[in-house]
């Protein structure tokens, strides 16, 4: 007898526990809250692009005409400088820098003047930063590839370095018998170094995210390159190496850039 009650208590409990299952409520898929998903980086992409300007005008290499601080005129047919440490600045005072951040902008390659940054953090900046010329790691790290390729022709040595910036034309005022002027500025350290920063502050402030691009577009306006009047091609016809004179080209081109429009695209 004790056997027949125990199986029937199991089977009992058995009933119950079903019973209880069937009244509890399911869920309402219309009310039941969707889970949230893992969010993603949403990081996003910033575009660089760089107008070769003589004054308000563009700059047309070869034939164009233009007049500096001097007063004296001249022609450009080469006009190159290297961007590099790219750094953008939040609003909260936080940077992001781009790696490998080397980029040589060859005034006559028009492929050089445009280039982007991918995977940038998301959020929102308030400037960028670059740095006109080659940090002094780079300049003594042996060789180099791409944009640091001595192959570039803005290469002297292990010891001298890079070219940070190359200017070269035609002018009446030059010495030289062909009336040719050559500006190489370079040095990175020590008290003629040629290295500069630049602090573009955006109109306001930009979102970046995986949404749009970012689009920094910048004018170099090579008139910079002899403003105030304090270089000039008659006392300049070659300029190369490092010394007074070309720390204060260096002054110079350090102010020839301006916003044409920063968008998000």
């Amino acid at each position: 007898m004790n056997y027949m009650k125990g199986i029937k208590s199991i089977v009992l409990l058995a009933i119950f526990s079903i019973g209880m299952a069937a009244c509890e409520k399911k869920p309402d898929p219309a009310t039941t809250p969707t889970p949230t998903p893992t969010p993603t980086t949403g990081n996003g992409e910033v575009g660089f692009e760089f107008a070769n300007m003589a004054g308000g005008s563009e700059l047309v290499f070869n034939t164009g005409s233009y007049t500096n601080a001097a007063g004296e005129t001249f022609t450009v047919s080469k006009f190159n400088y290297y961007i590099t440490n790219i750094k953008l600045k939040k609003a909260d005072g936080s940077e992001y820098a781009e790696p490998e951040s080397y980029h040589l902008v060859e005034g006559d390659v028009a492929a050089s003047r445009h280039f982007h940054i991918k995977n940038v953090t998301k959020g929102t900046y308030t400037s960028a930063s670059f740095m006109i010329g080659v940090d002094e790691p780079r300049n003594t790290s042996g060789a180099q590839t791409g944009a640091l390729d001595p192959a570039k022709g803005m290469f002297w040595s292990w010891t001298t370095g890079y070219i940070m910036a190359k200017l070269e034309g035609t002018s009446p005022a030059a010495t030289t018998t062909d009336k040719k002027f050559v500006h190489h500025i370079g040095g990175f350290n020590g008290a003629n170094s040629s290295l500069r920063t630049v602090t573009i502050t955006f109109p306001q402030p930009m979102e970046v995210s995986s949404a749009k691009e970012l689009s920094i577009k910048l004018k170099a306006d090579v008139l910079k390159w002899f403003a105030p009047g304090n270089v000039t091609i008659a006392a300049n016809s070659t300029l190369m190496g490092v010394n007074t004179t070309s720390k204060t080209v260096a002054d110079n081109y350090a102010n020839m850039f301006s916003i044409s429009s920063i968008v998000l695209e």
